[in-house]
């Protein structure tokens, strides 16, 4: 996928379990340019959004893996992902 239109096009995560601060819960995800604008239950969307199915996955927002990430180049041979 092309990095820049990325960032200009609409998406919008129907029926996606969310796991943030302490909650779960099932809701659509409505991103924009780059940006959530709206987290609730039925959001509708214009025709021209990239819609994608979220049933029985998780969206975790703001959720990086530091072992994956910050272990290469050394210290390897610490705790990894399992």
């Amino acid at each position: 996928m092309n990095e820049a239109k990325f960032y200009k096009e609409t998406y919008l995560i129907k029926n996606a379990t969310v796991v943030n601060e302490g909650d779960i819960y099932t809701t659509d995800v409505l991103i924009q340019d780059s940006t959530i604008k709206a987290v609730k239950k039925n959001l509708n969307h214009a025709a021209s959004a990239t819609v994608i199915e979220g049933t029985g996955k998780y969206l975790l927002p703001g959720i990086i893996d530091c072992q994956v990430h910050f272990r290469e180049p050394g210290n390897t041979h610490k705790g990894d992902i399992y």
